[in-house]
Order: C-alpha cells, then structure tokens, then sequence
C-alpha cells in the first residue's frame, strides 16, 4: 500500500502565488459537468512541499481523439501541470464519460500514482470517486476515475454563500464518516478542500481524488489522520462562515483577518450554529485554537465522528407551506355564461333552487332507485336461498360417504395457513466485498418483536449504489416443507423477491443460482404467496430496491419480522 499518505493538505495554502492551470485558465471540474476541476491543480496551494523534480519530465504527446487501451477516447484536457494532465474521456465500451490521469511512465512520481489508485480502488466505498483503472502502457501511466455530471462541487456552492444548518451538518457527517473508514483501511486523503467535495443532485457527499491527487504531487504528511482532520474543520468552517480559517485567501473565499488569530465561526458570522462552531474549532485545533468551552481537540476523522454523534442531531427544515390561493367560480359556473355582466353596485337577485329531487327528472330518479332496489333485494334473498339448499345437499353427501372401503371414518384435508418454525436464518451478501451484512443481528428477523431489526449496509441509491443486485437473508425451516405463505415486515417500502431453493437440496445453498424465485412484491408488509405449490427447507428473502431512511439520509434496508405459514 504505497503512497498511503503521500501529500500535505491544502488548508495550509499561504504561497500566495497561482498554479500554472490557474494561470492557464484550463481546469475544469473531475466529475462536475460545467465546473472547473480543481482537485489536482490547487489554484492556491503552495507546490514546493514534497517536490521532487518531476516537473522537468515532459507530458505525453496527447490530442483530444486519441485512445488509451482501444478504450478511453480522450475527449478535453482539463488540467496540464507538472509533467502530468487530466482529461475528460469517453469510456467506449461502457458508453459512459470518465476522468483520466495520465502522466510519462518514467516520471519520478508514476510508481507512486500506480500504487496509490489501485490502493484507493481496493477501498471501493460509495462515498468517494471510485477509482476505475490504473494502467502502466506505452511508455505512460494513467489512472481512470468515475465522473460525476451531476454533482457540484463545494467550491461553487460556497460561492452563492454559507449553506443552511442543515447542509452543513450533513456535509461534515458524511465526510467525517468517509474519511474514517478510509483511514482504517490505512488511505489518508491529504488534500481535502472544497473542490475535492461533491454534492451529488441526490444530496448525498462525495469526496475525490483519495491518495491520488496527494500521489500526483508528491508531497507527504507525518501525521496524515490530523491532516485529514484539520481539512474537515477548515471544510466545515468555510460552509458556516463563507471566510477560508487562514489570513490567505484561498478557494474564492476570503481569508480571516490578519493579527487576530482563528477566531470562532459564530464570531465571524450572525446566526452560526454553536454546535458546528464549536466543532469546527475542535478539529481545527491542530492549528492553536481552543473549542468554545474547552473540549478536547479532535485529532482523527474517528474522534470526529464520534464528537458528531455526542451531538445533538440536526433536523432537516420542515418543508415551506404555501396558502393556495382563494379559489375563484368562473362566470360559467355560476351559471351567467352568455349573460350580460352586471352594472357595478347593482345587487341581483339569486334564484332560489328547487327542493331536491321535486322536479319531474328527480322523481323519475327516485322511482328508478327505488325499482332497483327491489329487484336487488329480491336476487339477493333468491340466491341466498339457493346456496343453502346447496349446502344441505353437500353435508347430505358428506353423511352418505364419511365411511370409506377401508374403514377410515372422517377423513380430513391438511389445514392450511399452519405457522411454521424458523430454525434459523442467515445473511446472504453474494455480490459484496465481504458477503456479510450485519450478521450479529440476523436473528431479529424472526424473533417475534417488532421493535427490533436487521439492516442493511447503506448505499448511495435505492438500487444498492449500482454495486449490486441486492441482498437477503436466508431462512433455515428445520426440514422441507410445504410453504403457502411468506410474510416480511420491513421499515419504509422495499421491493423484496422471494426464492427457493429445491426440497431435495440436504446442505444449505451458498450460490444465488442456488435459490428459484417464486414470488415478488413491495411495500412495509408484503405477503409473498408462490403461484404454484413450493416445497423447500432453505427460503431467501431477497430485498431487490430499498428505503430511503431519514434518520442518516442513506438507503437501506431494514426487515423487522418474517413469518412463514403453510
């Protein structure tokens, strides 16, 4: 895992002096459709830390047309800059818009970029800019990466002004969370500023560039996870404040005062939180500066996270009602269309209405209803009379045959709708990383209460993220039997299949191919009913399209109870 932490964060920016895309003027934005891209050209970073000469090395000779792998069709560059450039490609095969990297193989710094990407790309959390590719070919080195054209970079949000409460509170939510788990899998960011943080038209947060952008310049950090985390305060103070936490100005923002220190974001600004103030002043301590009342500093993403769950949750704002406006009888309804309008001040006389149902179409209306009426009851008491003499013809039947040639008396069908026993159940996550999903709390699912759950891991759309097909859970009913009825309860509406797998299987199956769909449905309580006659012993609950859950924002899935009946 080379080049894991492999670059100073940009919340140091005092140079002062502009990148030369900036100068340029050719950045535009990784992933953002109509922003310049900022993530790998700094416009206001200092480039001297970490520089290792690599800017002598000449870029590739690239043209917009040209293809990496029969693949990549290079479509616009976007940032040129120290021996390295990024482009705005066409993945062919998959017929989708990608971001490439590309940098001469002999660069001083293209083992680092390599290792860096494809350690990025082991990650494979939602929650970043995943990392597609990372490819040493023809003499050069390049790195694929999703692109994102429907998400906004912080940059350009921050430009209109501070975000609500509320956004910002997500923001730093979901970032910290990110960069935590990032940071346990031993990947530090290192240049974390607003234009490596996306707002996707979903709401959900996305970072770029993780270990990559810090590999393509070459810089380094002793304590990466302070690093990361001094870049969340300057991140969340300049969402509250719209002012960069440094006397230089940086990212379209202007920086503090100069001689006054770091002050307080709710001392910078009217109406701050003083929750997110004082948390941003908890991360940003790294730089000298003490919390409002004194909690201690946070040093990583982890006590970050943790320091935002002690707090109390933000709400989202309850949604703007408008008073629709007094509703307005055009002349046609009140029966003057053609008429001409009256004078003004003239008051005129409003006809009384007939009575109802005296005038001649009334009174056949009611003769009508009333003919219709009896007819109707006498069908009904006919055909009640005749379902009864046909019930005493069947149990006359049932006296003259109850004794059969064996000598069996009162023979009975098999009763239906008889609760079965689950004697176990399992989570099935086939196509995850780890295929497991909570598995601790598996046992929630039949445990008869309705307060309790198993959940899901969250994804960044209903549709598992585009990473997969779904997941489930498998149940275990002691021995093959006769099912007529599957029954799951679920928190908010999710689309679940129901599979079997064949009642001669002696082990439990650990394919999906293994498992027979047999039936589907949606909702909070779905009843899943075979349509033709099911004998198994292992059932999958398969959850195919999931909730919206607005505690946290994600998607995922959450079944509270399953029943099975024959």
């Amino acid at each position: 895992m080379a080049e894991r932490s492999t670059a100073a964060v940009d919340v140091a920016d005092n140079s002062g002096e502009q990148s030369l895309t900036a100068q340029a003027d050719q950045s535009t934005a990784d992933g953002v459709a109509q922003n310049r891209e900022r993530d790998t050209d700094n416009d206001e970073a200092q480039e001297g830390a970490g520089t290792d000469g690599s800017a002598m090395t000449s870029p590739p000779e690239l043209h917009s047309g040209h293809k990496l792998a029969r693949r990549y069709r290079l479509e616009e560059c976007v940032t040129r800059l120290d021996g390295f450039s990024s482009w705005r490609a066409v993945d062919e095969k998959l017929r989708r818009a990608v971001g490439v990297h590309i940098l001469p193989a002999d660069h001083a710094r293209a083992r680092s970029v390599l290792a860096a990407a494809r350690s990025a790309a082991l990650l494979g959390d939602p929650r970043f800019v995943q990392v597609l590719d990372a490819v040493e070919e023809n003499d050069v080195v390049y790195v694929v990466h999703e692109w994102l054209p429907d998400a906004t970079e912080l940059t350009t949000l921050l430009a209109a002004g501070p975000l609500e409460v509320y956004d910002a509170y997500q923001m730093v939510s979901q970032i910290s969370a990110a960069m935590a788990a990032a940071h346990r899998e031993g990947l530090a960011h290192l240049r974390l500023n607003p234009n490596a943080v996306l707002r996707t038209s979903t709401g959900q947060w996305r970072i770029r560039g993780l270990a990559v952008n810090a590999a393509l310049r070459g810089v380094g950090s002793d304590t990466p996870q302070r690093t990361d985390t001094e870049s969340i305060g300057a991140l969340l103070y300049a969402a509250l404040t719209q002012r960069w936490p440094y006397e230089n100005d940086a990212y379209g923002m202007s920086g503090l005062p100069k001689d006054i220190g770091l002050i307080p974001p709710d001392q910078v600004r009217a109406g701050v939180h003083r929750g997110l103030s004082e948390l941003a002043m908890r991360a940003l301590a790294n730089d000298g500066a003490t919390a409002s009342r004194h909690e201690s500093a946070c040093t990583t993403p982890e006590e970050l996270v943790k320091a935002i769950g002690e707090m109390p949750r933000i709400r989202p704002p309850e949604p703007a009602f408008t008073t629709p406006p007094e509703y307005q009888r055009t002349t046609y309804q009140q029966g003057t269309y053609g008429r001409p309008a009256p004078h003004p001040g003239v008051t005129q006389p409003v006809p009384t209405p007939p009575p109802p149902l005296q005038s001649r179409t009334g009174k056949a209306l009611k003769w009508a209803v009333s003919a219709l009426l009896i007819a109707a009851l006498g069908l009904g008491s006919w055909q009640l009379a005749d379902a009864l003499l046909e019930q005493d013809k069947q149990s006359d039947d049932t006296n003259q045959t109850q004794t059969t040639d064996s000598g069996d008396k009162n023979p009975q069908k098999p009763v239906s709708g008889k609760p079965i026993a689950i004697t176990g159940a399992k989570d099935f996550d086939p196509f995850g990383s780890d295929g497991s999903e909570y598995p601790d709390d598996i046992d929630k699912v039949y445990d008869g209460a309705s307060d309790t759950y198993w959940q899901t891991s969250y994804y960044e759309s209903s549709d598992f993220g585009r990473l997969k097909s779904g997941v489930g859970v498998i149940l275990d009913l002691g021995k093959s039997q006769q099912v007529g009825k599957v029954t799951v309860s679920f928190v908010g509406n999710t689309s679940v299949e129901l599979r079997a797998a064949s009642s001669d299987a002696g082990a439990q199956p650990t394919s999906f191919d293994d498992y027979t769909k047999v039936a589907e449905g949606g909702g909070t309580s779905v009843a899943l009913k075979p349509s033709e006659t099911l004998k198994s012993r292992y059932l999958l609950i398969w959850l195919t399209e999931l909730p919206v859950q607005t505690d946290d924002g994600k998607w995922r899935g959450r079944v509270t109870d399953v029943k099975v009946t024959s």
